[in-house]
């Protein structure tokens, strides 16, 4: 028995997926005790955009804390936060017309959503919420309440109440526009639906099965809240940070939220950090009414920095949309290869899903895939998936060694 058997709690579940001891990681690759190489396309659940220990990154971490600079500085001022909101509001906010403010909550995503909640219903003075099937938003208390997995939801025990779930786009099929049907309940006195504080969702739900929303619904959503006095709340956690292409998930459909949450990837190295983009006039908070001992990571702030080069210029987005291309066409290669999998493709930049009907196969896969030399993890209903979620800096060749690992793998499973 190992000491992780031996020690560490029973919730711990990744390390069950890939039973490995990794001792390194470099870009795209994994390297375990064994020596043996992996390509990793989880990327730390979307917390590693540029890859692992990406050099400039790593150069100015190391400067900072050999130079004695501020670790743990609550929400005090530090030369490193300040550089962090100096290039994120030239490279980010300004070039997009967004006058957002900045809100640090605790290091973690499900703290931006608590905090996006909580403040949303503060200004509007209204308890209830609006939020989606197969939605995902984290697992503290107030983030749980609007996730949609009974995965998670069933023995939380949580207080239930003031969450309203509304269908997604494509729950109920191709041809319903369910915002049509959210517009029905808002504005029929007698729908039973509580005028909400807030909409919250994910513009595309990574963890619940690689589910893109439409433009046009994106906008008719917007619309919508506009229209009666509502809140949008965009959650960019996992696929922001230029996971769909550009910077923020919402850019390709025009619209702008009242408050949009980032985590995983804002730090650039995996380190924690979650903040909240307000817009000024909901920035409606009293000094220390929501607060937390770990709001202010300056080796964060230092990574996130050196992080937003890569966004001075189109040619980083542009690699992403060119680089998902071809992944998406591989996927389809693999899709018709195996016309009994009944597998379906979906996603856009580099997060994109193989839906395959049987959960059981898309688990051997993942697990034959491992074996082989490749991270992938599951997603959706039932697990059945294979969320392809890479570096964005990742090499074209390895994409297409580690998309052969998966054609490899399905080929093997398909023959057992």
């Amino acid at each position: 028995m190992t000491i992780f058997e031996r020690r560490e709690s029973n919730v711990r579940s990744y390390c069950r997926a890939f039973p490995a001891v990794f001792v390194k990681g470099k870009d795209a690759f994994l390297f375990d005790d064994q020596g043996k190489r992996y390509i990793d396309f989880f990327s730390g659940a979307g917390a590693l955009n540029y890859g692992h220990n990406p050099a400039r990154m790593k150069a100015a971490l190391v400067d900072y804390v050999q130079a004695d600079g501020i670790v743990h500085g609550l929400d005090m001022a530090t030369v490193a936060k300040q550089r962090f909101l100096e290039r994120f509001e030239s490279v980010v906010l300004k070039p997009r017309g967004l006058d957002h403010k900045v809100q640090f909550c605790g290091p973690t995503g499900t703290n931006a959503i608590e905090a996006a909640l909580k403040l949303a219903r503060r200004v509007k003075q209204r308890s209830n919420v609006v939020a989606f099937t197969n939605a995902y938003h984290g697992l503290t208390s107030g983030a749980l309440s609007v996730t949609g997995s009974a995965q998670y939801r069933n023995e939380a025990f949580v207080n239930r109440q003031d969450v309203s779930f509304m269908p997604y786009d494509g729950y109920l099929g191709a041809g319903v526009n369910t915002v049509d049907y959210l517009a029905k309940c808002i504005e029929d006195e007698s729908s039973g639906l509580d005028l909400p504080a807030a909409v919250v969702l994910e513009t595309v739900q990574a963890e619940g099965g690689v589910n893109v929303a439409g433009d046009s619904w994106l906008r008719d959503l917007g619309a919508l809240c506009a229209r009666h006095d509502i809140l949008l709340i965009v959650d960019d956690i996992q696929v922001g940070c230029g996971r769909t292409g550009p910077f923020f998930s919402f850019e390709r459909a025009g619209i702008t939220p009242d408050m949009v949450t980032l985590s995983k990837s804002i730090s650039g190295f995996g380190l924690p950090m979650a903040l909240v983009l307000i817009r000024p006039e909901f920035d409606q908070w009293r000094p220390g009414e929501h607060t937390g001992t770990f709001r202010g990571n300056n080796l964060a702030f230092v990574t996130g920095t050196e992080a937003l080069h890569d966004w001075e210029t189109p040619a980083f987005s542009a690699s992403v949309v060119r680089k998902g291309e071809r992944l998406a066409q591989r996927l389809e290669e693999i899709a018709d290869a195996y016309p009994k999998l009944g597998a379906r493709v979906r996603g856009l930049g580099l997060i994109y899903g193989l839906d395959i009907a049987n959960p059981g196969i898309s688990g051997a896969v993942a697990r034959e895939a491992f074996r082989q030399g490749l991270v992938i993890e599951q997603c959706g209903e039932d697990g059945r998936v294979l969320k392809f979620l890479p570096p964005l800096t990742i090499d074209d060749e390895v994409i297409e060694e580690g998309l052969d690992v998966v054609d490899r793998s399905i080929r093997e499973i398909s023959r057992q």
